[in-house]
């Protein structure tokens, strides 16, 4: 059986955006709303959703379950902090996703990482798959 490249294309980005109003980190359902919009403007398929809202003036914890991946966000209004982690493959944008999101929230600043997922570091080469590859 002939070996086959991996080749993922996946797409990671670790954002934190400062200086958000604390009002809009406390809204579960906003929040919930946002993340939706930000995947469909990536051009990402949502699965499933499940968002929690701590304590009364306490932030929100939610992911949203992709066919591409998720998107995952954590708030902390009283920092007026929120950190977002937007993961995709295929040819979804996970760019789009962030616009969308910084649009909404309005973050005085945010510091973004960007990861490619499923390449090596041994000078960009693919991960090769260990055994049988179907």
């Amino acid at each position: 059986m002939k070996q086959q490249t991996f080749h993922p294309a996946g797409q990671h980005l670790i954002a934190d955006l400062y200086g958000v109003t604390a009002t809009v980190l406390r809204q579960p359902v906003a929040i919930e709303s946002l993340l939706r919009k930000s995947a469909q403007a990536a051009g990402a398929q949502v699965l499933h959703s499940h968002f929690h809202s701590f304590d009364a003036g306490k932030g929100v914890t939610g992911v949203v379950l992709l066919a591409e991946s998720h998107i995952s966000i954590h708030t902390w209004p009283e920092f007026g902090f929120a950190a977002a982690d937007i993961f995709m493959c295929g040819t979804a944008q996970v760019h789009f996703a962030l616009d969308v999101i910084k649009q909404a929230l309005s973050p005085t600043s945010c510091d973004v990482q960007t990861i490619a997922r499923g390449y090596n570091s041994d000078w960009g080469k693919p991960v090769t798959p260990q055994g049988d590859w179907y």
